[in-house]
């Protein structure tokens, strides 16, 4: 596969990038602004009149996030947020909405949809699809320890385990197809090396994705984008209780260990390397496996995943960081970061995936 490259002698540095488009956005650099489509009072009393939760009490934007509008709702009846969705369209959410109530019902904690009084769960704002789902307890923990590694991947084998009876399929949309059609787009951005380097990890994962080893892994309803600030802990620091998994907007159907690989990839590293702290890799991956033990098939292509879960999101941050959209309203993330954590994967070996049950 051949990539044209550009002068990389005369690419500016990213902090500039990054800058530039803050400014072409006339937008602060730091603050997200996340709420796109306004709600009025009356909005939200119309949309509740449609269930059994209670009267309005109060309603507040809440900034974060860049595909829906998201508030935080009370009623007398309890707590919720309310979310407008801005890209994804009626037809396209079933599927989370349906597996979040699914995991819901099996005592996962996930943020629940709220069923309307004639049995659906989905509704319209001002010609928008919009949900709303149980608000959940706690916040997320920027520097997880190995008692939040463990609680979450404990709570990652229940989810797994416990959607293996939910009927809609959907693939993972930005898995495979996505990264071999995205590539090409991006690859001209990067220097010769990298440029390389999103090759050969490519062709590896095309080629892994032949073999049958590849097809029998186990698999389901996956997260597919379980980051730390997708996780709620409530409790305190040395004694954390989980609050709930959220944002299952990227779900989908794929392998359980991409799922696995995706999030230690975040959760168990030094952020300024990507290189694995040992201790929370351990803590996690012992605690998901003492709910879900490893297969020989996942054990065997564990190092290559590992792989593949760090360029599924080397790809997404290129694409967003040097083609964003028009109206993207938050400063993009530094692709180097899965730059770093790729790099590691490819040069160093990685932990063996536990044994024992």
């Amino acid at each position: 596969m051949a990539w044209d490259q550009p002068n990389c002698d005369t690419r500016e540095p990213v902090e500039v990038i990054l800058a530039k488009i803050a400014t072409s956005q006339k937008m602060h650099p730091l603050i997200p602004m996340a709420v796109f489509t306004q709600v009025s009072e009356f909005d939200v009393r119309t949309l509740l009149a449609e269930y059994t939760l209670g009267d309005f009490i109060a309603l507040k934007g809440i900034a974060a996030g860049i595909e829906n509008s998201n508030f935080f709702l009370t009623t007398t009846q309890g707590e919720y947020v309310l979310t407008v969705f801005e890209v994804l369209k009626v037809e396209q959410l079933p599927f989370y909405i349906e597996l979040m109530h699914h995991l819901a019902e099996k005592a996962i904690p996930v943020p629940q949809p709220q069923t309307r009084k004639d049995g659906t769960r989905l509704s319209t704002l001002h010609g928008k699809p919009a949900a709303i789902v149980s608000k959940l307890p706690g916040s997320y923990e920027a520097k997880p320890n190995a008692s939040h590694c463990a609680i979450a991947g404990e709570t990652l084998a229940r989810a797994h385990l416990a959607g293996m009876d939910f009927s809609i399929q959907q693939p993972n949309l930005r898995g495979l197809p996505w990264w071999t059609s995205t590539a090409p787009t991006v690859a001209p951005f990067l220097n010769e090396t990298l440029a390389q380097l999103l090759q050969d990890t490519l062709t590896e994962q095309q080629t892994l994705a032949k073999t049958t080893e590849y097809m029998s892994l186990p698999r389901g309803p996956s997260h597919c984008d379980l980051f730390r600030d997708n996780v709620l802990f409530a409790g305190t620091p040395d004694r954390p209780v989980m609050g709930g998994f959220i944002d299952f907007y990227f779900a989908g159907v794929d392998s359980w260990i991409f799922d696995v690989a995706v999030s230690v990839n975040d959760w168990c590293i030094d952020h300024a390397n990507g290189k694995f702290h040992p201790e929370l890799l351990e803590s996690w991956l012992k605690a998901y496996a003492r709910i879900r033990p490893f297969t020989e098939s996942e054990r065997h292509v564990w190092p290559a995943i590992l792989r593949g879960a760090a360029l599924r999101f080397w790809i997404s941050r290129l694409y967003d960081f040097y083609l964003p959209r028009p109206a993207q309203t938050l400063k993009p993330h530094d692709p180097g970061h899965f730059e770093r954590i790729l790099t590691q994967r490819t040069i160093s070996a990685s932990m063996a995936l536990p044994k024992e049950s």
